[in-house]
């Protein structure tokens, strides 16, 4: 018996720690999506009401879904080649670590202290950017002020933050290849791009699948960015999901309508994953995925 205890004793920290910090807010945000609270306003029971509302009525939710999916899947897109191709390029570098160092360092400063220094950076006529591309003599639009622009300036701003995170992982996963396969595909006449291609690709792979599910989580619930740069604006161009829930709790303080905007964003981000895991495992990580 006292055996059979002595795990669950060396887990109860852990346990302990996901019950209060995860399962209780989880059920206490389950149980505020069915209800009309409001602070300092009586609230009760209202079944499925915040959901069919936000999926029907809500005049933004849908925009804001819509904004979601495309700042995760464009900066997924954009990304995952660019911190392949950073993390091949740094491998067969001389000076490794100080290009790690060097494309890790925005990790290492707080997100919105990145969202204020790239917002003064891309501000319109003040901007540093658009002072450069003057000095060009080039038209510098309104990186933040156009809503055709905003979304992409700060999915650009996104990348260049994650990029040392993904850099770091793909190093790790290269690093991990055997050097021999490499020096026989070179004995047989493969090239650089081939190398890269057939061989160090598909052995890259589980590295791929972690770096691009985390990514694409980190995507679909991100929001700093965009509150500190743009506030959601111009005309909801950059309102996500996540924003658009910290909006209605936190300045509406409609907190029922919150949370159930925040299981959507779960049950869409869960499917997500799903279908990206199912479509992986069809491309040979059944071991993985």
């Amino acid at each position: 018996m006292r055996n059979r205890l002595t795990p669950y004793l060396f887990l109860s920290p852990a346990l302990l720690y996901a019950a209060i910090f995860f399962l209780l807010p989880l059920g206490l945000a389950l149980t505020l999506a069915f209800t009309n609270f409001q602070a300092f306003a009586p609230h009760h029971f209202v079944g499925l009401h915040n959901f069919s509302y936000l999926l029907t009525r809500d005049p933004f939710f849908l925009t804001t879904v819509r904004n979601t999916l495309v700042f995760a899947v464009g900066s997924l897109a954009l990304a995952i080649p660019l911190s392949l191709l950073v993390a091949y390029t740094i491998s067969r570098s001389r000076f490794k670590a100080f290009w790690r160092c060097i494309f890790w360092l925005p990790m290492a400063t707080n997100v919105v202290a990145v969202a204020f220094e790239w917002k003064f950076l891309l501000d319109g006529p003040t901007g540093l950017v658009n002072h450069l591309l003057d000095l060009l003599h080039l038209p510098g639009p309104g990186w933040l002020s156009n809503p055709h622009l905003a979304l992409l300036s700060v999915i650009l701003v996104f990348v260049w933050m994650t990029l040392g995170s993904n850099m770091l992982l793909l190093s790790a996963g290269l690093e991990s290849l055997d050097e021999s396969t490499f020096e026989a595909a070179r004995i047989d006449g493969a090239n650089a791009v081939q190398i890269f291609t057939r061989i160090a690709l598909p052995l890259l792979r589980p590295t791929l699948l972690f770096v691009m599910t985390t990514d694409l989580i980190i995507g679909l619930s991100s929001f700093p960015l965009m509150l500190v740069m743009t506030e959601g604006g111009p005309a909801q161009s950059t309102t996500v999901t996540a924003l658009y829930m910290y909006q209605m709790a936190f300045t509406d303080l409609r907190l029922g309508r919150a949370s159930a905007a925040a299981f959507i964003l779960f049950l869409l981000i869960f499917a997500i994953t799903m279908v990206q895991l199912r479509l992986l495992r069809k491309g040979g990580l059944e071991g993985y995925a």
